[in-house]
């Protein structure tokens, strides 16, 4: 077994402290703060653990305090509804006694509908064309920054391909749309719910670069400190996350020191498999 995929298992895996109770811990870097997808996806395993027979179809949350990697972060689930049709959970995180992200899941009981209708997918290059091979052959490769080279790593828990990778160089997207694709880094267990978890982790990366491509700038950019505000996110259809889907993105909006973001998730096959809509704190630091 790889260790991306123990990796991701592990943080996705939650420790139950009593019926309604979760501990989750993070894993060890270098980061001084939680990754927001972190907290996203272990809030959701919380969550599918109290539902029956129901996966998630959407969720809202804020992200409140930033958290602490050094510490477990405890999860507390309140069952707020058990329908004949949705199921709805209030997670909220906790350390050091304080709540530092609340999130909303509602579940559905699958069923038949007359209405069935979707966005196209973009035309963008296919992942197989942006391996780090194939990126290699382009002529900007030898001055692409160290951490769009990391993007290829194998020991990520998440893989990414950049498509538009002229943004890291200074090229302004007017309309901010930028596409990456996505997928775990290692095999996942036949477990919808998981794949939901994991896609949710993962829906948290690269998405405020959005904002940032209209200025031909990015999240890295060492002036900027951008903070994730609130996230939500809708299921359409059925998928795996630890195969290849692209992530469409967009920013219709910025002022007052914070921007909207829009993602469309699609299978290779155009499918459209998930929504996530965010908004960020985009500021710049005072000298």
């Amino acid at each position: 077994m790889s260790k991306s995929l123990i990796d991701l298992i592990s943080i996705l895996d939650l420790e139950q402290l009593e019926v309604n109770l979760f501990r989750g811990n993070s894993p060890k870097t270098s980061w001084q703060r939680v990754f927001g997808g972190q907290v996203i996806g272990q809030a959701m395993v919380a969550a599918c653990r109290t539902v029956e027979g129901r996966l998630p179809h959407s969720l809202h949350c804020y992200f409140i305090l930033p958290g602490d990697p050094q510490i477990p972060i405890i999860y507390q689930v309140e069952r707020l509804r058990d329908g004949r049709s949705y199921s709805t959970r209030r997670v909220t995180a906790i350390q050091h006694g304080n709540a530092i992200f609340s999130i909303m899941v509602s579940f559905h009981a699958d069923e038949e509908t007359a209405f069935d209708h979707q966005d196209r997918m973009p035309d963008v290059p296919p992942p197989e064309k942006l391996t780090a091979e194939e990126v290699a052959k382009q002529p900007m490769f030898r001055e692409m920054p160290e951490f769009i080279r990391r993007y290829y790593e194998s020991d990520r828990p998440i893989e990414l391909r950049p498509v538009e990778l002229g943004r890291y160089f200074g090229q302004k997207i007017d309309d901010g749309r930028i596409h990456v694709w996505i997928r775990t880094a290692a095999k996942l267990p036949d477990d919808p719910a998981l794949h939901m978890c994991a896609l949710a982790y993962a829906s948290d990366f690269s998405l405020l670069d959005a904002i940032m491509a209209r200025y031909g700038r990015t999240l890295f950019d060492k002036r900027m400190m951008p903070a994730s505000l609130d996230h939500a996110m809708w299921f359409h259809r059925p998928f795996r996350a630890d195969e290849w889907l692209l992530y469409a993105q967009d920013s219709p909006s910025a002022q007052s020191g914070r921007g909207l973001t829009r993602g469309s998730i699609f299978k290779p096959d155009g499918t459209l498999v998930a929504s996530v809509a965010q908004e960020g704190s985009v500021r710049e630091r005072k000298s």
